[in-house]
């Protein structure tokens, strides 16, 4: 029964990323605001968290000072443009076509880690070269579903209550897709500045929790100056009230939880194979609960982009496993076996 919780836990993870996208874009078509919309979900976020940042020991926990605040306003900040961008995104492309672009990040990331020297790049190694190939193709494949729109697939009649995008279809398409594919590349570099803030100090959930107050006091203000409008922080329907409450703890807590811990039990790549479950989820659900119409250009977009994604975590897999074997082979020459922990010298 234990063995099976993995796959139980990416599942769910799933289709909890999957209604997110919907819950968020039927709010937004109820004339919720991204600013609004972004403020509730981290405000929410933050107070789920701000309990929990005490069940850590003091001794584990940093201290306030100048730089680590800096450290979370950037990633606040960071995090803040991929909201805005991403919920526009959303507002604008079908579910189906945000799915799939979200394969796109460990590529970008790929080349965002190579930028800042976080990954070697070695031109004769089988994993690197999948990479670098498997990124390419993914943006390709972003590329053909943003740009090319085909014949529809499948299609429901729409509501109106649910037209009230201004631009045409291609249009939307053409747009929400260039939003999310700069979500993307944002999301890529907020996955590296979290490295490096990580690695100095090792502790997530009280920088989760400073990021989603970082990110709440962005949003607002944002939308005091850009909006000045109180109305758009409105909850007076279910649906805004739904999309703020499941986006603060579906939308952050419980998709970095669950994933986190499958990735520590089973790895990264079995992590990965879940996603076109993903695909799949937002096509559907989007067809049936936002009557999208799916294009054949989403379909061979979505393809590509996965052949690329998976090329990418191929590749990450085979350095992984190059690594483990080297590590094997380092303690097994050696006269005395390593520790697996080191430890400080005693004072």
């Amino acid at each position: 029964m234990e063995s099976s919780l993995p796959y139980v836990g990416m599942v769910v993870q799933q289709f909890a990323q999957v209604g997110l996208l919907i819950v968020t874009k039927k709010a937004m078509l109820s004339g919720m605001t991204t600013f609004s919309l972004v403020f509730y979900s981290s405000a929410s976020g933050a107070l789920i968290l701000l309990p929990l940042c005490f069940l850590i020991k003091r001794s584990a926990r940093p201290k306030l000072s100048f730089h680590f605040l800096g450290c979370c306003f950037l990633i606040g900040l960071i995090g803040f443009l991929v909201q805005i961008f991403g919920y526009a995104g959303t507002f604008y492309a079908p579910s189906s076509l945000i799915s799939a672009m979200m394969n796109l990040i460990p590529g970008i990331t790929f080349l965002f880690a190579v930028l800042f020297r976080m990954e070697t790049v070695d031109c004769r190694s089988f994993s690197t070269l999948a990479k670098s190939i498997g990124t390419v193709v993914a943006i390709s494949g972003a590329l053909v579903a943003t740009l090319y729109q085909g014949p529809p697939l499948l299609m429901l009649p729409s509501h109106s209550n649910l037209t009230l995008q201004p631009l045409t279809q291609s249009a939307n398409v053409l747009l929400g897709g260039l939003l999310f594919g700069i979500d993307c590349v944002i999301a890529s570099l907020l996955m590296i500045a979290q490295a490096f803030v990580l690695k100095k100090y090792p502790v997530e959930l009280i920088i989760m929790f400073f990021y989603s107050c970082f990110v709440a006091i962005f949003s607002l203000a944002s939308s005091l100056i850009l909006e000045r409008d109180l109305s758009a922080f409105s909850l007076k329907t279910k649906t805004r009230l739904v999309a703020v409450l499941y986006g603060g703890f579906f939308g952050n807590i419980f998709q970095l939880t669950i994933g986190s811990w499958c990735v520590r039990k089973k790895g990264p790549l079995f992590a990965a194979t879940f996603h076109p479950i993903g695909v799949v989820l937002g096509t559907a659900m989007g067809v049936i609960f936002l009557h999208d119409t799916f294009y054949l250009g989403s379909l061979v977009g979505s393809i590509i982009i996965l052949i690329g994604f998976y090329s990418v975590m191929w590749g990450k897999a085979k350095e992984r496993k190059l690594v483990d074997e080297n590590g094997v082979n380092n303690l097994e020459s050696g006269g005395e076996k390593a520790p697996l922990l080191s430890t400080k010298d005693a004072n």
